[in-house]
C-alpha cells in the first residue's frame, strides 16, 4: 500500500526535478538541463571560432599564393616549430568534442540523477565552463601563433604588399629560439584549463556519490514498503 506520504514526497521530488529542465522551442517536453545547454552553447561557439580560423587561413593562402605556398611549406617544415601550428589545430578541435561531452554529463546530472546545481555546486559548475573554454582555446591559439611565429610564416602574413610578401618568403628562416618565450603563457593557460576541468570532475562525483548514499539510505528489502520521514 502506498501511503500519502510517499505520494506527497514523489510529487515534491518531480516538481524539483521539472525546475531543473526546460522544455524545446515547441513545448514538446522535451526536457534538457540548463547547464547542458550551456555547455552545448559553448561548443557551438567554439566550432565557429574554429570555422572562422580555417577560413582565416584559407585567405591568406589566397592572398599570398604568388609569394609563398604556407599550406606546403608547413608541411614540409613540420620537424620545426611548424608543427606547433597543426597540433594546436588539432588541440582546439579536441577542445570542442570534450565540451560537447562535458554537456552530456552535465544533462544526466539535472535529467537523470534530477540533482540541483546551486551553490558551491554552481560556482565549480562556473568554473568548469570558464576554465574549460577560455583556458582551452587560449592554448590552442597561443600554440598556433607560436608556431607560426616560430616557422617565420607569421613575417610573411604580415609584410603587407605581394612584393613584400615574397621579399620576406624569399628570406624566411625559423627562429627556434622564440619558442622558449611562449612556454610560461602556455602553462598559465593550461593551468586555467586543468582547473575548469578538475572543477567540473569534482562537482560530478560529489553529485554521483550523493545520489548513490541517498539510494543506500532509501533501499528497504523486497516486499516491504519504505517508510519516508
Amino acid at each position: 500500500m502506498v501511503s500519502l506520504n510517499d505520494i506527497s514526497h514523489d510529487s515534491k521530488t518531480k516538481r524539483k526535478g521539472e525546475s531543473l529542465l526546460s522544455d524545446d522551442a515547441d513545448g514538446n517536453g522535451v526536457k534538457m538541463g540548463v547547464w547542458s545547454q550551456r555547455f552545448m552553447l559553448s561548443a557551438i561557439l567554439q566550432g565557429l571560432l574554429i570555422i572562422a580560423l580555417t577560413s582565416s587561413g584559407i585567405a591568406m593562402q589566397m592572398i599570398y599564393s604568388s609569394a609563398i605556398n604556407i599550406i606546403q611549406f608547413l608541411s614540409l617544415s613540420f620537424e620545426g616549430p611548424a608543427k606547433w601550428v597543426f597540433f594546436g589545430y588539432i588541440f582546439y578541435m579536441v577542445l570542442i568534442a570534450l565540451v560537447a561531452t562535458t554537456a552530456t554529463f552535465y544533462n544526466h546530472i539535472e535529467v537523470n540523477l534530477q540533482k540541483r546545481i546551486r551553490g558551491m555546486k554552481s560556482v565549480l559548475a562556473w568554473i568548469n565552463l570558464i576554465g574549460v573554454n577560455a583556458g582551452g582555446s587560449a592554448v590552442a591559439m597561443t600554440i598556433i601563433y607560436a608556431g607560426l611565429v616560430g616557422s617565420g610564416i607569421f613575417d610573411v602574413i604580415t609584410s603587407g604588399s605581394a612584393a613584400a610578401a615574397a621579399a620576406a618568403a624569399a628570406n624566411l628562416k625559423e627562429n627556434t629560439a622564440v619558442m622558449d618565450d611562449f612556454i610560461p603563457t602556455i602553462s598559465v593557460f593550461a593551468g586555467i584549463l586543468i582547473t575548469g576541468a578538475v572543477s567540473g570532475s569534482v562537482l560530478y562525483l560529489i553529485a554521483a556519490c550523493f545520489k548513490i548514499h541517498n539510494i543506500t539510505r532509501g533501499s528497504a528489502p523486497i516486499g516491504e514498503a519504505r517508510t519516508i520521514k
